[in-house]
């Protein structure tokens, strides 16, 4: 227990086994929090500087090196842009190929997440080994998920790490029903597990800790939306994406390298799973609303650690939504359009497994590429992410050093940011003095 007149400092100089560099510093005092900072230090990877001059066709094979958890994300906002420049609209043939390959790179991204990186931490464990140890058939059912995922993606987009068949108008390739019967096989073995996973994670020890959010995601008028859509806020938004700059700003924090988005009127905002749940939950097919209702999540979830759940129910959703279209699936025929370059500038966005990506390029006659701006979930998010952890090390303040490091911890990956895409990796430093 702290006492009057005494400090306690969590210092976290390098997160160990992430991807990206960064360190949290929090300092409370007779029992108060003083500071809270969640530092990014790795130095800036200057993706929209050496955009430019390249082609406009070589967006989405560029930008998919941005991540290599979500890189469809990347290339689905980076086609969505350049085709919205370029004054174009894909079939509704490709639209739907797209959407399946989404579904792919959320199967895979939410299972690596939910149980190899986040369950651990609820069940008191070090890492995704110790949880096979005790719980043998759920990781190796999570494992036949994530496999299940990966060959979605690979089918579609060529490999599973980094597609290489997406390109502006739709597809090098588009696959034969013959080749997608062998995934949907995959994905229909899945489904059991999917199915009883909500209220599987619904029953972890999960704190009470309730938050008032501005959601911030896409919406469509009859779908679950992941690959297009408008921006709704629960504030009241409701965009295209080129209105998306008139609304939030990114700006420079002398702690971080990342930059920090709000509200043009300068408060934080939620993107990811929780705002899409919010605002969308009830465009969710039966059998993902059956799961969600059954893991006590209601209409909307302002509990961060809830997340996990909320992720669980995007499998779910994500496992359905790809058999279905793989049963109406017609390949498009010709598996994209021909784009020219023209003059102008487009924006895209969709919906990452993290949340909101929004992309905005500018273009000359040549197709080359002039201006790029990307901000990524993790940006949004960072603001609200070191408000969750003010508000949750001020909650359990009281606890002793080591459970206050696990909420710590917890606290950042709810979010499943970018930088944290390993297990247990705040090693903190404690000083008191």
């Amino acid at each position: 227990m702290p006492e009057n007149g005494r400090e306690r400092r969590f210092v976290t100089e390098a997160l160990a086994r992430v991807e990206g560099e960064g360190a949290m510093h929090v300092t409370l005092r007779d029992g108060r929090v003083e500071d809270v900072r969640l530092r990014i230090y790795e130095p800036p990877r200057f993706f929209e500087a050496f955009l430019r001059g390249r082609q406009f066709t070589e967006v989405p094979d560029i930008t998919a090196r941005i991540c290599g958890i979500c890189p469809v994300a990347y290339q689905m906002s980076a086609v969505a842009a350049m085709e919205d420049a370029c004054g174009v609209a894909v079939s509704p043939q490709i639209r739907a190929l797209r959407r399946l390959l989404y579904c792919g790179e959320w199967i895979e991204s939410h299972t690596l997440h939910v149980f190899m990186l986040h369950a651990p931490d609820f069940l008191g464990l070090q890492n995704a080994f110790e949880m096979a140890a005790e719980h043998r058939e759920v990781v190796e059912s999570a494992l036949a998920l994530k496999k299940a995922g990966n060959e979605l993606v690979r089918v579609i987009g060529g490999r599973e790490i980094h597609p290489i068949n997406v390109r502006v108008g739709g597809f090098y390739r588009a696959p034969t029903r013959a080749e997608l019967a062998p995934v949907a096989r995959g994905l229909e073995s899945a489904l059991q597990f999917a199915t009883i996973a909500p209220s599987f994670l619904s029953g972890l020890p999960i704190p009470e800790f309730e938050q008032e959010y501005e959601f911030v995601a896409l919406s469509e008028p009859d779908t679950y939306a992941i690959e297009g859509g408008r921006l709704r806020s629960s504030g009241g938004l409701n965009i295209g994406p080129g209105e998306y700059p008139e609304h939030f700003v990114e700006e420079h924090v002398e702690h971080s390298t990342a930059l920090h988005s709000h509200l043009r009127d300068g408060g934080s905002y939620l993107v990811g799973p929780l705002a899409r749940y919010a605002l969308s939950q009830d465009r969710l097919s039966p059998l993902a609303s059956s799961a969600a209702a059954e893991a006590g999540l209601g209409d909307a979830c302002r509990n961060p650690f809830q997340s996990i759940v909320v992720r669980a129910v995007e499998i779910l959703y994500a496992v359905e939504e790809a058999l279905r279209l793989i049963e109406a699936y017609e390949p498009p025929d010709p598996p994209a359009i021909e784009v020219e370059p023209c003059v102008g500038t487009g924006a895209g966005w969709t919906e990452a497994p993290r949340g909101l990506l929004w992309h905005q390029y500018a273009i000359d006659e040549q197709g080359s590429i002039l201006d790029a701006r990307i901000v990524p979930p993790t940006s949004q998010n960072q603001r609200r992410i070191e408000q969750d952890l003010r508000d949750s090390v001020q909650r359990f303040a009281e606890l002793p050093d080591q459970e206050l490091q696990v909420r710590c911890e917890q606290t950042i990956r709810n979010y499943d940011p970018c930088i944290s895409c390993a297990t247990h990796f705040l090693k903190l430093e404690v000083e008191r003095r």
